[in-house]
């Protein structure tokens, strides 16, 4: 059953905030996420941390600043999911501005897997490379750097994920999560490590006097891309990784974003100066995903590198098409595992693991996503895979690590899975399929011991109630345009509402006219996925929303759960 509950917000953080001229409502807003100062909320450049803090960075820039002026040849290893995707474009794009001779290669998730395996070195190796630069990955592939270093390739690698008990044997690894990096936030994606090796090569460039007749290459042109892989790689969005994304969003509304997430923007029917972090989360983000998961991500990758935009255009659209694909194909596949669950029904269950023959591998994570907010449960859902074997991906709830719970398992019984990686929140795994059975006990087993009743209680936090007079367009568009995502979650409110009026649109979706109780005012509502009418009395959990249209802008409250009124 759901729980509502309102978060605890600091009447001391309040009070400073109110006091330094930040409006009540947003400072309610802020103070409930852990902000107690208005200078936290100063996104400037300057205040970004310096490389110099992050292990393996000046080691990292100090070699790619050789490779750069000796025209050496670059290759970047990257990953097929938008992190790795915006990862490799800032790092082709940023090596360019800098006069470096740089490629990329990512694997094809159906015929490689996942990262700088000794089958991706091989086949780097025929575009005869001097060195390879990992994204996003790398910090598991020991046996992929001992084939680089065994045919003469150096490596670096850049990655965010948490390591294992050994680390490979590079020539510099950067990664906020290696044991031994004082830098101030773990939080930063894959594409947020890039860009610091690259303000790391540049420092170091200008150092070596590169820069002495002509300016030097700004590197903030690349903000667009940092702020994308952020946002869709829904890494914790803290201090440094909401500065990123600002300045990134910034360049995008001013028209600066690369040409490639404009034609994604278009060709989306999104407006570009108005462009969000819902934009970048489940706009941009999965379009790119969706060459990823069906096809190859280098067409993501190129539509991000290219500046011509008439050929972004092209792929933006090839990658829209994907994107439907993938809709249609997860759509099936969730009702299928919906219908698998409705037949074997098992309230006792603390995990949900899932597997069908005809089910699509690049799918699966999404998936399991969709079931793992529908039940509140950590879900595992696997496809078969091109080599026979079963390809898992799997989702979690706060309070049950995910990685930690397969190593658990692992451990127990060290032959059941093949390989594993993740981190608490998603994880990914390969299985023998006559071993499917064993695995859905053992994991259920540790979901038994480790998850307490109040864990498996779907908890929706709201911000409490608006009076009347809060609901107004000022406020929607403030919180609209503001950053949130994980870790600093979008704003949702709840309160007791008539509904004046409702309609069915696009045959699904209710179109409401609501009125605060006991107020006079009315304001648009909209629930999605529900074609049938609501009682004229409701208590709602909304998100307090902007509704554009021919022009004009309203005020729009976007239902998230509702209940009949008390």
């Amino acid at each position: 059953m759901l729980q509502v509950v309102d978060r605890s917000v600091s009447p001391a953080a309040l009070d400073q905030l109110i006091q330094q001229r930040i409006p009540a409502p947003l400072a309610r807003l802020l103070a409930a996420r852990g902000v107690a100062d208005a200078t936290e909320l100063d996104y400037s450049l300057q205040r970004l941390p310096s490389y110099t803090l992050m292990k393996g960075a000046a080691e990292a820039g100090a070699r790619l600043a050789d490779a750069i002026l000796a025209k050496e040849r670059i290759l970047i290893i990257a990953d097929y999911d938008a992190d790795g995707a915006t990862a490799c474009a800032v790092a082709v794009r940023g090596i360019r501005m800098l006069g470096g001779v740089v490629d990329f290669l990512v694997p094809n998730r159906f015929e490689y897997g996942y990262g700088l395996s000794p089958d991706i070195v091989a086949l780097a190796a025929t575009m005869n490379p001097q060195l390879l630069v990992t994204v996003d990955n790398g910090i598991a592939s020991l046996a992929g750097v001992a084939a680089a270093n065994a045919l003469g390739m150096q490596v670096i690698v850049t990655d965010h994920h948490l390591p294992g008990d050994s680390l490979p044997d590079a020539l510099a690894i950067v990664n906020p999560n290696q044991p031994g990096c004082e830098f101030p936030t773990k939080a930063l994606a894959g594409v947020g490590v890039m860009f610091y090796v690259l303000l790391a090569t540049r420092a170091i460039l200008r150092d070596r006097g590169a820069f002495a007749d002509s300016p030097q290459p700004n590197l903030a042109r690349l903000l667009d891309l940092v702020a994308l892989g952020t946002v869709a790689d829904v890494v914790p969005l803290d201090s440094l990784n909401r500065t990123l994304v600002h300045q990134g969003l910034q360049r995008m509304k001013s028209g600066q974003a690369c040409p490639g997430l404009q034609a994604l923007l278009q060709v989306a029917g999104r407006s570009i100066p108005n462009v969000s972090c819902y934009e970048l989360g489940f706009v941009l983000g999965p379009r790119l995903n969706a060459a990823g998961r069906l096809e190859d991500m280098s067409l993501g990758i190129q539509t991000l590198v290219t500046d011509d935009y008439a050929q972004a255009e092209n792929w933006a659209t090839e990658l829209d098409e994907l994107n439907q694909a993938r809709r249609e194909i997860e759509a099936d596949m969730q009702q299928e595992a919906l219908a698998v669950l409705t037949m074997k029904p098992d309230e006792n269950r603390h995990s949900l693991v899932l597997f069908d023959p005809a089910w699509h591998q690049g799918v699966v994570g999404l998936v399991a996503g969709r079931l793992k907010e529908r039940f509140h449960r950590p879900t595992i859902v696997f496809a078969r895979g091109q080599d026979g074997d079963l390809k898992g991906s799997g989702r979690s709830i706060p309070g049950f690590h995910l990685r930690d719970a397969l190593d658990y398992v692992s451990k127990q019984y060290p032959d059941l899975i093949q390989k594993f990686g993740g981190h608490a929140a998603a994880a990914g795994l390969t299985l023998a399929e006559e071993d499917f059975e064993q695995f859905e006990s053992a994991f259920e087993a540790v979901a038994q011991q480790w998850l307490t009743p109040a864990q498996l209680r779907k908890t929706l936090e709201t911000d409490g109630e608006l009076a009347p007079h809060e609901i107004d367009l000022s406020l929607s568009e403030q919180l609209d345009q503001a950053i949130w995502g994980q870790g600093f979650p979008a704003p949702l409110f709840r309160g007791d509402f008539v509904v004046i009026d409702q309609k069915v649109v696009g045959e699904k979706h209710l179109r409401l006219r609501l009125s605060p109780k006991g107020a006079y005012i009315q304001v648009d509502g909209i629930l999605f996925n529900q074609p049938d009418f609501i009682p004229d009395d409701i208590s709602i959990v909304y998100r307090l929303g902007v509704n554009r249209f021919a022009g004009k802008s309203s005020v729009q409250l976007v239902v998230q759960n509702w209940q009949p009124g008390a």
